[in-house]
């Protein structure tokens, strides 16, 4: 059987780059890849197939002796063509998705990482008043973390010691075998993929390196912060094992919920009884504020679901730019209880008031009696 054109087999055309060229084979050796597909012939021989084709495009002079010769350029038939040595790092050829796939330990990749691990990070949730979040503030944090041991410096080894060479895998960290024409590489288990054993472990640590600690920081919070931003602390996340470098520290903000104010963005909101007669002919009102009482001045005629507004009384921006606004929203103040001569008073003003109709209400009775006999009935 005649052999397929290596761009047809990787579905490319022939002046594919070699970024599109690398795409096009690892879409298709994780397609047809044995460990996705197991006892499935079809699927094995497709994976060889486009493993030999781009071994041959990838190298340039294989590529330029294909496109000049075929395949006689390169070896001739069956599977002459193949160099399994262009393998030697399929960590360059499935990047990332070795580590999702796991095909950095399946190949053996000589890009696996080596040496001390980063530590991991850490997350903290810090409770803050409205106060503390609309003017800025400084926390206290107690952070529990893992720490290099200080009897041992880290090591895990004890005093007059250290670690050794693991003597199963020589210090490489994994053990490989050959399965076909792969070679499988699997994370040692005599010193678990570090390349290193301890014989004579640190009594303070037990081996590990690190040991359990409560570390005290001072955290700046800015002012206009909201629930749910983050403040990162370089470094404050737990030591990497093997004197690895430390992680990052989290700290995530929860704004409090507050007895008289409502938050939206960097606005605030409140709502404030004011009575008839300021609606009506206007006046001013005291209204409260995160930094003491201000004085509000309500227009004539105000609506009993009127917002007014306060410029610049709201929470800073975080971005330190400006401020937001305090929004009042207006109740109507209706008393639980007149004297004999408030209510003459209030007949006297109802009796004055224009009489206005009212459409029938939600429970299909006509109701057109003045504003105020209503509102007695509603108050009491």
């Amino acid at each position: 059987m005649s052999k397929r054109d290596y761009y047809e087999v990787l579905g490319v055309s022939r002046d594919v780059g070699e970024q599109e060229l690398k795409s096009a084979y690892r879409k298709l050796a994780l397609q047809y890849h044995p460990d996705r597909n197991p006892n499935d012939r079809t699927a094995e021989e497709r994976f060889k197939e486009a493993a030999e084709a781009y071994a041959v495009l990838a190298d340039p002079d294989k590529r330029a002796r294909y496109d000049k010769f075929g395949h006689a350029g390169v070896g001739g038939g069956g599977a002459a063509g193949f160099d399994p040595s262009t393998f030697a790092d399929f960590g360059d050829i499935f990047g990332n998705l070795g580590d999702i796939f796991g095909f950095g330990d399946i190949f053996g990749s000589g890009r696996r990482r080596r040496g001390p691990r980063r530590g991991a990070d850490l997350r903290y949730d810090l409770p803050i008043s409205l106060e503390d979040a609309a003017a800025g503030t400084e926390a206290t944090l107690q952070v529990p973390r893992e720490e290099p041991c200080e009897r041992c410096a880290g090591s895990g080894a004890a005093a007059g010691s250290g670690p050794e060479t693991c003597p199963q895998c020589h210090g490489r960290g994994q053990v490989r075998y050959q399965q076909g024409f792969l070679t499988v590489a699997r994370p040692c288990g005599g010193c678990r993929g570090a390349g290193k054993v301890i014989r004579n472990p640190c009594s303070a640590c037990r081996g590990n390196g690190r040991v359990a600690r409560e570390r005290k920081l001072k955290v700046k919070v800015p002012a206009g912060i909201d629930t749910g931003q983050q403040l990162r602390l370089q470094g404050e996340g737990e030591h990497g094992p093997q004197g690895g470098e430390p992680g990052d520290l989290y700290v995530v903000i929860h704004v409090q919920d507050h007895a008289v104010f409502r938050r939206e963005g960097s606005d605030l909101l409140c709502a404030i009884p004011v009575s008839y007669p300021t609606l009506v002919l206007g006046g001013t009102i005291t209204v409260p504020t995160l930094n003491g009482d201000e004085t509000l001045h309500v227009p004539k005629g105000t609506q009993g679901d009127a917002r007014l507004r306060v410029r610049g009384k709201g929470l800073p921006h975080v971005s330190g730019r400006g401020r937001g606004d305090l929004y009042i929203d207006v109740k109507v103040a209706v008393p639980t209880s007149v004297s004999s001569e408030q209510r003459e008073l209030i007949e006297g003003l109802d009796r004055l008031m224009p009489q206005r109709s009212f459409e029938p209400n939600e429970h299909g009775d006509d109701d057109s009696r003045p504003f105020f006999s209503r509102v007695k009935d509603i108050f009491g």
